[in-house]
């Protein structure tokens, strides 16, 4: 679903992705994690071209991103991608946060988009919430709501930028029970986070950046018994000391 092929990126002289490379499969969860400044959030977002890279190459389903020929708006409306700060349209209700991609890209109609929208809400659990404006939900509900946008959009695959690290601690179960869901309902998933028990929970293989590399790619189990390198080791070391 997802390939990445020795990606390399600068920022001027800086380099902050160097030689990276991983595939994702269909139907696979992948958590990136790594101390801050380590290229995380740089990697996923060079998966749907949000972030341009100077060498190598990333295909989403047999689509290059880095082909200058390749339609980036229509191909990041099958990529569902949820960021750290919700990103929600402050002036819309939730249901016309909910249905402006529908429409405008996938064309619905809006009675189809709003329709949609709905039973999204059902499933994230706030339907009750749906002629609010982002202002009024609490942090956790408003992610809940991104995530709902993005699989408005029926994704064939997601990924996620540090979903839950702008919430406070009680809201961070409510998003990731959502994802949790979604994982075990079969989503391909590219999720940069901190939270190991989920990793631990649903996570297939974790990859651990340092430094703008792929330092490890191991399937969990392997992760969280003897990470291959002290630098992982330290870092799991201080993370799971918590």
């Amino acid at each position: 679903m997802i390939e990445i092929n020795s990606i390399s990126k600068w920022y001027g002289q800086f380099q902050v992705l160097t030689d990276c490379s991983t595939q994702i499969q269909k139907g696979e969860v992948v958590v990136v994690c790594g101390p801050s400044g380590s290229g995380k959030s740089t990697l996923i977002k060079c998966v749907n071209g949000l972030e341009p890279f100077q060498k190598g190459d990333v295909t989403v389903n047999g689509i290059s991103v880095g082909d200058p020929k390749t339609n980036l708006p229509k191909l990041r409306a099958h990529v569902g991608m949820v960021f750290q700060h919700f990103e929600l349209f402050p002036h819309m209700t939730i249901t016309e946060n909910l249905a402006i991609g529908q429409t405008k890209v996938l064309g619905r109609s809006r009675d189809e988009a709003h329709e949609r929208g709905l039973k999204l809400l059902d499933r994230v659990g706030l339907r009750s919430q749906a002629e609010k404006f982002p202002g009024q939900l609490s942090g956790g509900q408003q992610q809940r709501v991104a995530i709902a946008r993005a699989l408005a959009m029926d994704p064939i695959c997601m990924l996620f930028d540090e979903p839950t690290s702008a919430l406070d601690p009680e809201m961070i179960n409510e998003v990731l029970d959502v994802m949790v869901e979604l994982a075990n309902e079969g989503m391909t998933m590219m999720v940069v986070s901190h939270e190991m028990g989920f990793a631990r929970k649903v996570a297939d293989r974790v990859i651990f950046m340092d430094q703008g590399r792929i330092v490890e790619d191991a399937t969990k189990d392997e992760f969280f018994g003897t990470p291959r390198s002290e630098r992982a080791q330290l870092f799991l070391s201080k993370i799971l000391s918590h």
